[in-house]
């Protein structure tokens, strides 16, 4: 018996050093455990035998048995084409060649029977096949082929005839190497009680399944196993995380938080803001630390609510820290905060990098003193020159800007980790949040504060922006501003986009008696901030710029967000965009302008946007049309994501379920000390050591 995760691929007939380099390189497949965990990504039903009048060009892939009548060729050069017209005696199917033509004029013959296999089209009004897999009858035993599989391959891959045909070859070229039962994975006990196929008979049915039960059954196996340890990694990190710190006792709601209360608040808080703060006052007064995620849509209220939090360890006799990921949102965050907190006796303080010599020091040594009482910052805040005298509280704003090495080195600000309060404006739908933050407590503010009126979202055609911009200077004129975004900077030669280098000048000679400013993502900080600044202070009416502005402008007077190209956002970001405007009491507009060819998805993107404002409806479509890996935000998580069979979106009543399961282990055994268990926690930690980021979430 060997040890499949260190035989290298090389070793095994029909790879060698050649493909083993191309498996390296396009598919991260090293070893023969690597290549037995590639699985296919569909499934075609060799067993059955289709009749040519069943045909129609709508069927994914078909089978026929019967003969060729004859051969005809057409055009000449690289349009030539070889025809072969194929009969079972119901109907006539061409089969067509665009390459190897002198090969397969000799290779196939007339009036032989053969069975064909390939996916029909429509030409002309006739059933074609192109480039047909087609096989003597003899030498195929349909009965035994079942479903046929089928992988991914890239095109280097392809180029190097190294496609899915081929890599089915080398699976089951691996599968007859495996003459031993491998060893299980899952506890016995698991095994027997949740009717899992073994281990062995999974890994041999997800690449060759017999039919379509076995296949079923083997996916499920395996799904339930990749999600139980995703949820049984967080489940044990969040139970030793929470056995091993203890946080600091926040005893009391004093002075500072009920003057501010009393006398600074802005607004009545919403229900949902209330109940936040109550969740987070739980929390800090267990004298367990705090390890809390707060979603809210744009515009719902959690910097306030942070603020809050942060007055609760200042009366407690703490000092309070705010990161935000960029310089903008930082700035934005102390200003708003400075205002908040308005003839209080709280210093708070700005760091970002460039904040440099006396007034760096004068923060450094206030931190040290205790005499500012609540940091700002971009990631300055985390440098090993930045200490605290007593830090109780951190809020991490957009957090998932931020790495996971990053965020954890504010635990070691003191010898006590602080409390963390981790917000998002991007909501995360329930499922994704169970799988990237499944060890933080999760609050949600679903509400708008009083006066705020929900964004009206159109979609318009670029044949009608006469009409658009009429609308806009209508906004202009009664006061307003407007921004306009392009997805791009400069125009690229592949992508035919409006880009904002055009756009900008476009802009200027349709508006000749307003103030246009421009930001994009390459410009100097100091320039980009000049031209935030005329917008801010509403000096520049329209500000045309990249998604730059999607986190960190606040500029309640802005009413209209025009989103050029529409068609290239992903939900997500549209609806970030959006929340740009409707920030103040005014009626706000989002208009999203496309051409009028437009993609079904998109179309379906489009009208989800224009129905709701709901970021949580929008996250739950936008996870669904494409997948966790492309969510704003997943592939930074530091949680491992490479999910190799299960899918959140599809299979979240299975996550669900093993996190139940996972829940009971980690409660009944909690010094992983159970011989039942020993299988469960000897391949968890293969599974951390394979990726070290597993257990890294914080």
């Amino acid at each position: 018996m060997f040890d499949l995760t260190t035989r290298d691929i090389k070793y095994l007939a029909g790879v060698g050093p050649q493909r083993a380099a191309l498996l390296n390189k396009e598919l991260s497949v090293y070893s023969f455990h690597d290549l037995l965990y590639y699985f296919p990504y569909k499934y075609v039903d060799r067993s059955r035998i289709y009749l040519a009048r069943e045909i129609n060009g709508t069927m994914p892939y078909i089978q026929l048995k019967g003969e060729i009548l004859g051969f005809e060729t057409f055009g000449e050069g690289r349009q030539r084409r070889l025809v072969a017209h194929f009969s079972d005696g119901t109907g006539v199917v061409d089969l067509v060649w665009f390459q190897g033509i002198k090969y397969l004029e000799g290779k196939y013959k007339l009036h032989k029977p053969y069975i064909v296999f390939g996916k029909p089209t429509v030409y002309n009004g006739r059933i074609n096949i192109a480039h047909p897999d087609i096989d003597e009858v003899q030498n195929l035993n349909l009965a035994t082929m079942g479903m046929q599989p089928y992988y991914n391959t890239t095109e280097k891959m392809k180029r190097s005839s190294l496609n899915s045909h081929v890599m089915a070859k080398l699976m089951s070229a691996l599968l007859q190497q495996i003459t031993f039962p491998l060893a299980e994975t899952l506890s016995p006990s698991i095994l027997a009680e949740y009717h899992l196929m073994p281990l062995t008979d999974a890994l041999r049915n997800i690449h060759f399944p017999s039919d379509a039960d076995v296949l079923r059954k083997a996916q499920y196996r395996l799904k339930f196993e990749e999600l139980f340890y995703v949820q049984l990694n967080i489940l044990r990190y969040a139970k030793d995380r929470r056995r091993k710190y203890r946080g600091y006792v926040f005893e009391r709601v004093g002075e500072i938080f009920n003057t501010f209360y009393a006398r600074n608040l802005p607004f009545e808080l919403t229900n949902a803001q209330k109940r936040v703060l109550k969740e987070i006052r739980r929390d800090v007064g267990t004298g367990r630390q705090m390890n809390r995620l707060l979603q809210g849509d744009v515009g719902s209220g959690k910097t306030l609510v942070a603020l809050m939090s942060m007055l609760m360890a200042l009366d407690n006799g703490y000092q309070a820290c705010l990161m935000a990921p960029t310089e903008i949102l930082a700035t934005q965050h102390y200003e708003t905060i400075c205002n908040l907190l308005y003839g209080m006796n709280v210093r708070v303080e700005l760091l970002t990098g460039s904040v440099k010599g006396n007034k760096r020091e004068s923060i450094l040594s206030g931190l040290l003193s205790g005499d500012v009482h609540i940091l700002i910052g971009t990631h300055a805040v985390i440098e090993d020159t930045v200490n605290f005298a007593s830090l109780g509280f951190v809020v991490i704003d957009e957090q998932h800007r931020f790495g996971v090495a990053q965020r954890a080195r504010m635990w070691t600000k003191n010898s006590r980790p602080p409390h963390v309060l981790v917000m998002t404006a991007t909501p995360i739908p329930r499922t994704l949040a169970m799988t990237l933050y499944g060890d933080l407590d999760v609050s949600v503010i679903d509400e708008l504060p009083p006066g705020r009126k929900p964004v009206v979202t159109i979609h318009q055609y670029d044949a009608q922006r006469k009409s658009l911009y009429q609308s806009l200077r209508k906004q202009i004129d009664a006061g307003r501003q407007v921004y306009i975004v392009y997805p791009l900077i400069k125009e690229s030669e592949k992508i035919d986009l409006k880009n904002l280098e055009e756009g900008y000048l476009h802009v200027c000679e349709e508006f000749p008696g307003y103030k246009v400013c421009k930001v994009h993502g390459k410009m100097k900080p100091a320039e980009k901030d000049a031209q935030m600044q005329l917008f801010a202070s509403g000096e520049a009416q329209i500000m045309v710029a990249t998604t730059v502005i999607e986190v960190g402008v606040n500029v309640p007077n802005a009413s209209v967000m025009v989103i050029e190209n529409a068609e290239r956002f992903g939900l997500s970001q549209l609806h970030q965009l959006r929340g740009r405007v409707g920030r103040g009491a005014d009626q706000s507009y989002c208009i999203l302008v496309t051409g009028y060819k437009l993609a079904e998805d998109t179309q379906k993107r489009l009208d989800i946007m224009v129905r709701t404002n709901d970021g949580f409806e929008i996250a739950e479509a936008d996870l669904k049309m494409r997948g966790p890996g492309d969510l704003e935000g997943t592939q930074q998580s530091g949680m491992a994501f490479d999910l190799k069979i299960a899918d959140i979106t599809r299979d979240g009543q299975l996550l669900q379920y093993v996190r139940e399961i996972a829940e009971k282990i980690v409660e009944s055994d909690p010094d992983e000390s159970f011989p039942e268990n020993a299988v469960l926690w000897k391949q968890l930690k293969v599974l951390r050591k394979a990726n070290e980021n597993w257990a890294a979430i914080s």
